[in-house]
């Protein structure tokens, strides 16, 4: 997810701005309608590119420039947490030390729905706690469920696979501790968007491999999963925003060293030849998305190797659009509608 500047679009006045008639939005874009791939953007996505392309680049950015920056857009851009749920700080014990979380509860959720371990999206560089709160808060109060996202080290301080094993070693945490968190013990599902939702996908792969407990579900939402990939989507939205193809290799650039294989299944679990056995899913994809082609593959994948994945393609928006339920109505509904996709697969799990 590519930055922009914070402070300019607060000062726009954008919320009054995007409640504007659609034509009217169009027009502040430029005009015309943003026909792309077989699909049409959201209207307010279309004018947040507009005025958006205006910030500096990912490429333009050192990775500490870019956090500030994206942690203002999502400042600006995301709504407010749901009523209800209780937000409490906490630390989760890892070996290379204590790792900053945050726990999401309601106090309507189901005793019998196991935790969830969420990971942001920022391509394993950018991003933090506060990128999915809100999106976190609504899996809580909608699907019932205690939500624990975890502040996982990023690159290029700590490039690959540091934010993957930070993810395993707060499943294997939550899933020991789950009681505490009003819980079933021993039971817990990993989540995560855009590099997050790779993380989930890594996990879910590798403790099936391992050994040791597998995820009740696998919540995957606009996943990077191929970080190879050259798939019709990487070309038709290569400079598609808030997420590029040009982006993906700023990303790839600092989450990678120089000898790691891309094809690597815990780089790019897409690219496993053996998906028999593994978690559900719950798989969301934007369509304006260089990577929508990679969560719509996985599904097929998966329910060809018998695994239940249930696929939610959400055509008018963009990447990282958990980020936009403030400014955004279609992003907050597709947010909503997944937590329910959620809640009706825990509630299958416990026939």
């Amino acid at each position: 997810m590519s930055p922009s500047d914070g402070v300019d679009l607060r000062d726009l006045g954008l919320r009054a701005l995007l409640s504007l008639p659609t034509p009217a939005l169009r027009a502040l874009a430029g005009g015309g309608v943003v026909y792309q791939g077989g699909r049409t953007l959201d209207p307010r996505l279309q004018y947040l590119t507009t005025i958006s392309r205006r910030a500096p680049s990912l490429g333009a950015m050192a990775p500490p420039e870019a956090r500030v920056a994206t942690a203002g857009m999502v400042a600006t851009m995301t709504g407010r947490t749901e009523p209800g749920v209780r937000i409490e700080s906490l630390f989760i014990p890892t070996e290379a030390g204590p790792m900053a979380a945050r726990a999401y509860r309601h106090p309507d959720q189901d005793p019998d729905f196991p935790i969830m371990v969420f990971a942001h999206f920022g391509g394993g560089v950018i991003g933090d706690l506060s990128s999915c709160e809100v999106f976190c808060s609504i899996l809580a109060r909608v699907a019932l469920c205690p939500v624990i996202s975890i502040a996982y080290r990023l690159a290029p301080e700590h490039r690959f696979p540091a934010g993957v094993e930070d993810m395993l070693a707060a499943y294997r945490w939550a899933r020991e501790n789950a009681q505490d968190f009003g819980a079933r013990k021993g039971r817990a599902a990993v989540g995560g968007d855009s590099m997050g939702g790779n993380f989930a996908a890594v996990v879910a792969q590798e403790t099936r491999r391992l050994g040791g407990g597998e995820p009740e579900l696998q919540l995957l939402i606009y996943p990077a999963l191929d970080l190879a990939s050259e798939s019709p989507s990487m070309a038709i939205y290569a400079d598609a925003w808030p997420l590029s193809r040009a982006d993906m290799q700023w990303f790839m650039g600092h989450y990678m060293r120089s000898g790691d294989a891309p094809g690597d299944p815990r780089l790019s679990p897409l690219r496993a030849t053996d998906l028999s056995g593994l978690a559900p899913a719950v798989i969301a994809t934007a369509g304006f998305d260089p990577l929508a082609d990679q969560g719509e593959t996985y599904a097929r994948r998966l329910r060809q190797a018998g695994v239940f994945a249930d696929l939610r393609v959400y055509n008018t928006l963009a990447h990282a659009f958990t980020a936009y339920t403030g400014l955004v109505p279609a992003a907050d509904l597709a947010c909503r509608d997944i937590a329910v996709a959620v809640r009706a697969r825990f509630a299958q799990g416990m026939i």
